[in-house]
């Protein structure tokens, strides 16, 4: 059994007050995440950078600190049989277009609902719940400390 380690982002936009997170559609017509093997002495962070750049064709996000969640899968592939894991960031886009790399089919950004109901894996369908849920906590803390410091002011 050969051990593969991937890394990724949870890639998400804000549009008019919605949320929308970016799926992409894998040769094998998988939908799923940016993400791709680590490459010489990567972290998993700059792995998850550089797929993001590399699939999406996005420049301007940020990974959000607070949170990694990974899954695994075994798979067949010339013979031998590798079980990888997928370690998965949440990042904020700050572009509001991708562009398609030859690795992808096709690509949308999906609401929530959308997206769950789109993704193919239950790994990654898992952790983005996790994702959604850490984003709208995070979302709540931020108004609560803007509306404790306009009590101060």
């Amino acid at each position: 059994m050969i051990e593969a380690t991937s890394a990724g982002a949870i890639l998400y936009r804000d549009t008019r007050g919605r949320r929308e997170y970016l799926l992409l559609k894998s040769r094998p017509g998988d939908w799923e995440f940016p993400k791709g093997g680590v490459e010489g002495d990567e972290e998993l962070q700059q792995t998850a950078i550089r797929e993001v750049e590399e699939e999406a064709g996005i420049e301007d996000f940020r990974l959000l600190d607070g949170f990694r969640e990974d899954y695994d899968y075994v798979f067949e592939a010339d013979g031998d049989t590798i079980h990888k894991t997928v370690h998965l960031f949440v990042a904020k886009s700050f572009e509001a277009s991708a562009e398609l790399s030859k690795e992808h089919r096709d690509m949308q950004w999906r609401d929530y609902e959308q997206a769950i109901n789109t993704i193919t894996q239950e790994g990654p369908r898992e952790i983005l719940r996790h994702a959604h849920s850490f984003l709208d906590e995070k979302l709540e803390d931020e108004e609560d400390e803007e509306a404790a410091a306009d009590t101060e002011n």
